[in-house]
Formats: C-alpha cells, sequence, structure tokens
C-alpha cells in the first residue's frame, strides 16, 4: 500500500514505517558519529528507558546505546499494524532500533504495554536482567531516562483512570497560534482548570510514577548503588507561562521535582543521582497542539537556526550526555553542572538573551504575507511530519510498501 500523511487540526493519525526507520537510522548515525568514539568509557553500561519510542525518549536510547555502547530497555505503549493500517510511529521506530542494534552487537529489549502499571514494573525487572546476561553485564540498571508523556494513566494503586489536560490556572486564556499545514493565524483559548483537572494532570504528568519506577527497580536489587536518573521536562518563556508553567502541566512539573528531591534520598548515600533536564522546544506529537507552541516554536527555530545553535532531538540529548551527565571524566555526579534549583538546563541555547529578544520581535511584527518567510513554519511542519515518519530525505513516498514493517 502507498501512505500518504492524515492530519487533522496540527494531530496526525497515520505514519509511514520507511520514514520512520530511515529516521531512526540517521540519529543512529549521528549518535555514533558524534559520541561513539569519543566517550572514552563515560556513560551508562546498562540502561532503561521508560518512555522509549519517539521524541526525546528514542533519542536517549539511541545516544545511550549507539553513543555510549550501553545494552538497553526501552518501555512504550505502541499500537502495532493491520495488514491493511500503518502501526504508531513508535511501533516501528522501536522495531528498527532492536534490528540496528542486533546489526551493532548491542543488546536490547523493547517492551510494548502500560509503563504505569506494576505488571509492566514486574516485566521490566525480568527483561533488564535477561539484556544484562545477552551483553555479559551485571544485572545492575545506571541509567533510568524518565520520559513518558501520555495523556492518561491509570493508577496501580486504586485502578482508577485520570486524564491530564492543558489548562490554565485562575484565569482563562487566549494567545495566537498558527495552523501550521496552512500557515494561517489562529487563536487557541482555554478555559481555567478545575480542582479536578489540576489534580488529574498532577497523578498523570507529575512525579508519582517515576518514584514508583526507582523503588521497584531498587526493591528488586537492580539499581546500581551509582545509578542516575533523569526525568525531562521544560520551562520556555514567560509570555508562555499562562498556558504551561503556572498551568496544569506546570503544576505536574513541580510534583515531578518534588520526585526528583525524594529519589535522590534513595540514589545519593550509594554514589547516585537524580535530575529534571529542562530542555529545549521542540516539535513533538504532542507539542504541535499546545496553544501558542506551533507560533513560538516557528519564530524560535528561525532565530536559532540564524544564529547556527538550533537542535532536533538527537542534537539535544547527544550534548546532554557528553557535556553533562557524563561530562566529569571521573563521573561524579555533583560534577554535573546544574542551575540554583539542581536542574539541567540543556534549554540553555534556546534562553539565551539574544535568542528569546530577536525571537520575541520576530512574532510581534509577523503578519499573514510574511509568516512564511520570517518564520520557519516549514521546518515546524517538516519536523512534525518527521515524527511520524513523513517527509524524510532519502525515502520514496509513492513506493508500495508493507505496513507490518517485515522489511525495514
Amino acid at each position: 500500500m502507498i501512505i500518504q500523511p492524515i492530519i487533522r487540526n496540527n494531530i496526525c493519525i497515520n505514519s509511514h514505517p520507511a520514514g520512520c526507520a530511515a529516521s531512526v537510522r540517521h540519529q543512529i548515525e549521528y549518535a555514533g558519529k558524534t559520541l561513539g568514539a569519543n566517550q572514552g568509557g563515560a556513560g551508562p553500561k546498562l540502561a532503561l528507558i521508560i518512555g522509549c519510542s519517539t521524541g526525546y525518549g528514542l533519542a536517549s536510547r539511541i545516544t545511550a546505546a549507539f553513543g555510549c555502547h550501553a545494552a538497553t530497555v526501552g518501555i512504550s505503549f505502541e499500537k502495532p499494524p493491520t495488514k491493511t493500517r500503518a502501526g504508531t510511529p513508535g511501533y516501528y521506530n522501536n522495531l528498527v532500533f532492536d534490528k540496528e542494534a542486533a546489526k551493532a552487537g548491542l543488546a536490547s529489549k523493547s517492551l510494548n504495554g502500560d509503563a504505569y502499571s506494576d505488571a509492566m514494573k514486574g516485566e521490566a525487572v525480568k527483561a533488564i536482567k535477561e539484556t544484562a546476561a545477552a551483553a555479559g553485564l551485571s544485572p545492575q540498571v545506571d541509567l533510568i531516562i524518565y520520559s513518558l508523556a501520555s495523556p492518561v494513566r491509570t493508577d496501580p494503586k486504586d485502578g482508577v483512570m485520570y486524564r491530564s489536560v492543558i489548562k490554565p490556572i485562575g484565569e482563562s486564556f487566549s494567545g495566537k497560534t498558527i495552523d501550521m499545514m496552512s500557515g494561517k493565524f489562529t487563536t487557541a483559548s482555554a478555559e481555567p482548570a478545575s480542582e479536578e483537572d489540576i489534580y488529574h494532570t498532577v497523578k498523570v504528568m507529575g512525579g508519582e510514577d517515576w518514584e514508583l519506577w526507582i523503588k521497584a527497580l531498587d526493591e528488586a536489587g537492580i539499581l546500581a548503588p551509582s545509578a542516575r536518573t533523569v526525568a525531562y521536562t521544560y520551562i520556555g518563556p514567560k509570555f508562555s507561562w499562562a498556558i504551561y508553567k503556572n498551568g496544569t502541566i506546570g503544576r505536574a512539573k513541580e510534583d515531578l521535582e518534588r520526585a526528583c528531591r525524594e529519589i535522590n534520598k534513595t540514589l545519593t548515600p550509594g554514589g547516585g543521582r537524580a535530575w529534571i533536564s529542562v530542555n529545549k522546544a521542540l516539535v513533538t506529537r504532542a507539542s504541535a497542539v499546545i496553544p501558542i507552541i506551533p507560533f513560538y516554536v516557528s519564530c524560535l527555530f528561525k532565530v536559532m537556526k540564524e544564529k547556527g545553535v538550533h537542535e532536533g532531538c538527537i542534537e539535544q540529548i547527544v550534548r546532554l550526555y557528553r557535556d553533562r551527565l557524563y561530562a566529569d571524566a571521573g563521573s561524579d555526579p555533583a560534577k554535573v553542572p546544574v542551575d540554583s534549583e539542581g536542574r539541567i538546563r540543556i534549554d540553555d541555547w534556546e534562553m539565551r538573551e539574544d535568542v528569546q529578544q530577536a525571537t520575541a520581535e520576530r512574532m510581534d511584527s509577523l503578519t499573514e504575507e510574511t509568516i512564511m518567510s520570517d518564520a520557519d513554519v516549514g521546518g515546524f511542519r517538516h519536523d512534525f511530519l518527521v515524527v511520524h515518519g513523513f517527509d524524510v530525505e532519502g525515502v520514496n513516498y509513492d513506493a508500495e510498501l508493507n505496513p507490518l514493517g517485515l522489511d525495514l
């Protein structure tokens, strides 16, 4: 069958197997070329990536494996394909990652299921032991990346399904955004969150599950004493705070920071550490539908590309590993560069004063007549399509393919 993108309201509802495969291989090549020969033994040996299939999670797994030569276990919840319908992008990403890891002699295992469940935590413990044995390693996980981005979570304690929302707190929000396919301005609005909305969002996107993962690994005896764990967050510019940092998502991220402090009580005595990494604004399956973000990111990308400091997911995560997590030759976690709140700031190039000033000026001056030339709408659209396997260099989108991905 021939697969073309189906996009509705900035949401792509299908994926291209060959495009996903090519994108993964491009990232593997970058990580191996940029980091693989220069780590000098620094980096993880056995890594668990919770939320491994797209975006920052996928880049984190690729960097651990092909940049640091680590054995990896990845967890995600993906919909497999049928003979007539493509699966989710992450399904193909995981499939190709495991194929390429096997070719490179790297032990890996990908688990598909609900990462929030107790059952998956049990499956992961078993998979970690098996993967360690295949790699000739002690079953001691020394890096845990927590990168889940699900809109819902069923709490394993009470069986209740909680749903997150993107809403402001206290007052309504209205802001300019962009339809990335047409390049037209639209206005995005959101009513203030209720207390129930806030509670649900914290339950889904906060730090509770991260804590449960560390506890499960520790109780199973497979958490290395010097283990490092990182969860990802975003802060962004002040004009986005009403809908993001000071909204329901921001409240959940505050809970993530609380969890980080609690996890450090477990890890620090053994020489390990937990961090929140504040990452750069990028195009993901989720970010395209957050009010104001497509408008801001389109202007930001234009500015950062003009200044030569733009990064995609894989470039950002390679820099995180190389210049932050494993930058110290003695691998001392106390020497990892952090801000005054103890957070890793890999959004430093985005938040540079000159970048933010130029981006704000660009946003103020744009009109529908100038948006395609003065903002990077095309780049935003390209990155969004690549996440789903479309618009990837070197892929023939007119060719027939098998959606099962057997020939990737």
